[in-house]
């Protein structure tokens, strides 16, 4: 596996060693003792999948402490842009984001640590998504901001008209990351 730091420190691109033959291929996405030595130290205890039509946008989320998650997410079938943003008190980056072509085709995995708000955009029909956690779910603790926040001014796909997405009325309703009482900011990472 080759592990390339990000534009924002904490975030990593993980580009999976692949065997294939002619019976198709073999790549490990997941191995403690790797991860542990690129410095990736992370106690997964929750997978979860979801499958989105094209088109469909979700995010931006995290959960507050004590309920932070770090991700580790990759796409499985079709692909997605996926996006992270620093929400981290203090950082050089806070309110910057990082975006990342996730595709089956590609087969890359994205390490987003606790500190960043998560989303993604399908770009394909029937696209499967799907991350670890380090923390199981919790409801109480749920963080979001809008998607089309124009202080972070993510550069989502120019393919997709603002009236074409199909974004949750949850989602809709996000408040701006300004708008978040600043409490909700995590630590910077030490």
């Amino acid at each position: 596996m080759r592990f390339i730091k990000c534009s924002i420190d904490g975030l990593v691109r993980i580009e999976p060693s692949i065997w294939e033959d002619s019976r198709g291929f073999f790549m490990e996405t997941y191995n403690q003792a790797v991860f542990d030595q690129a410095g990736i130290r992370a106690d997964f205890v929750q997978d979860n999948l979801s499958l989105s039509h094209k088109g469909v946008l979700r995010g931006l989320h995290a959960q507050t402490e004590p309920y932070a998650q770090g991700k580790l997410v990759r796409v499985i079938r079709g692909s997605v842009f996926d996006v992270a943003v620093d929400i981290r008190a203090g950082s050089p980056t806070f309110g910057r984001y990082h975006s990342i072509e996730l595709s089956a085709a590609n087969r890359v995995s994205f390490w987003i640590p606790p500190g960043f708000l998560h989303g993604f955009l399908a770009l394909e029909d029937d696209t499967l998504f799907t991350y670890k956690v380090t923390n199981l779910y919790d409801r109480e603790s749920e963080l979001g901001v809008r998607w089309d926040d124009p202080d972070i001014a993510i550069q989502w796909p120019s393919e997709f008209e603002k009236n074409e997405l199909i974004i949750s009325e949850k989602d809709q309703e996000l408040p701006l990351l300004r708008e978040l009482d600043n409490s909700y900011y995590f630590a910077p990472i030490r």
